[in-house]
């Protein structure tokens, strides 16, 4: 039995493809919308025309402890206090953070908060290039799967990977939560650009010095750079900055155009660039674009101003 907390649509999605090869339970905080799925077989609120499996059992309310695998699809910026809430049941068992961004409040990344809050668990994180409903259908996609016990990491990549959700394992877990988080405020980035009318070869140059920002600031904490050259960074980078799926990248289009943007969508890119601005800031790493995205963010710069400031900084080689 597999347990995946979060009833998004990328927990559902997940929850999806895992039950082709075991049972799952979907834990979902709301009882009503846990209430709803199991009438229904639908996620109509996160991730409406897919069918639930019979496979899975939803259910909400308190957790029950165990030694099975445990997905933990929660937003980053509620899960320190998810973890809090049910560290006693999720204690002891393989964790896997299925979130991307850096926790504004401790600035920390997923599993460091899973170490922190269940010091009896070995931590993981499953990032990558993916969009729900992709996963969901049944299409093909290939994840990066981290974790430091290299061991537990086997155990999980074996059995974790589905028909069509093939796993890529590292032990670089700092690597893989950054490319994750970074790639979210490129994004942002990406979609601000388009959606001012600046056009795609501008979009293609914050990609690539994008990348060259995502790769100095996680480096400079211990990251591999062979990781942020794989799914979890350059990979997950391709796909967020180029298609309307991407909360991040709409959320960015809608800053460009001048529109709104649903508040209750959760834009993780935003938050980790406030956190990853002042982590680099202390450490003095240069992070123009992050700088950038965090004054889009805040009202403090039009986009215009932004390429204005990004084209005036001083040349140099490549």
């Amino acid at each position: 039995m597999i347990t995946v907390c979060g009833a998004g649509a990328f927990g559902t999605a997940l929850a999806v493809s895992l039950a082709k090869i075991a049972p799952v339970t979907l834990w979902a905080r709301d009882a009503g919308h846990a209430a709803e799925m199991r009438a229904t077989r639908e996620n109509a609120r996160r991730l409406p025309g897919i069918d639930l499996p019979e496979r899975i059992t939803l259910t909400s309310g308190p957790l029950a402890a165990g030694r099975q695998p445990c997905l933990l699809a929660i937003p980053m910026q509620k899960l320190g206090g998810f973890l809090e809430d049910f560290a006693a049941a999720l204690d002891n068992r393989p964790l896997v953070a299925c979130c991307k961004g850096v926790d504004l409040a401790t600035g920390l990344g997923p599993t460091a908060l899973i170490a922190q809050a269940c010091p009896g668990s070995n931590a993981a994180i499953l990032t990558g290039p993916s969009f729900a409903r992709d996963i969901a259908l049944g299409l093909p996609t290939a994840l990066t799967l981290a974790c430091a016990d290299e061991g537990t990491g086997k155990a999980l990549q074996s059995a974790l990977t589905t028909p069509n959700l093939r796993l890529y394992r590292t032990t670089d877990t700092t690597g893989a939560e950054l490319g994750g988080a970074l790639k979210n405020v490129i994004a942002i980035a990406c979609g601000a650009v388009i959606g001012a009318g600046l056009g795609e070869s501008a979009r293609a140059a914050l990609m690539t010095r994008g990348f060259a920002e995502m790769n100095r600031f996680a480096r400079a904490l211990g990251a591999h750079p062979d990781t942020l050259a794989g799914l979890s960074g350059f990979g997950d980078l391709a796909l967020t900055c180029t298609s309307d799926q991407s909360r991040n990248y709409r959320f960015g289009l809608s800053i460009g155009e001048g529109t709104g943007f649903d508040p209750a969508v959760t834009v993780e890119g935003a938050a980790t660039a406030h956190a990853v601005l002042a982590r680099a800031t202390a450490m003095k790493i240069d992070m123009p674009i992050t700088h950038a995205v965090t004054a889009l963010v805040n009202g403090e710069l039009r986009v215009d101003q932004a390429m204005d400031m990004l084209l005036s900084r001083p040349l140099k080689e490549e």
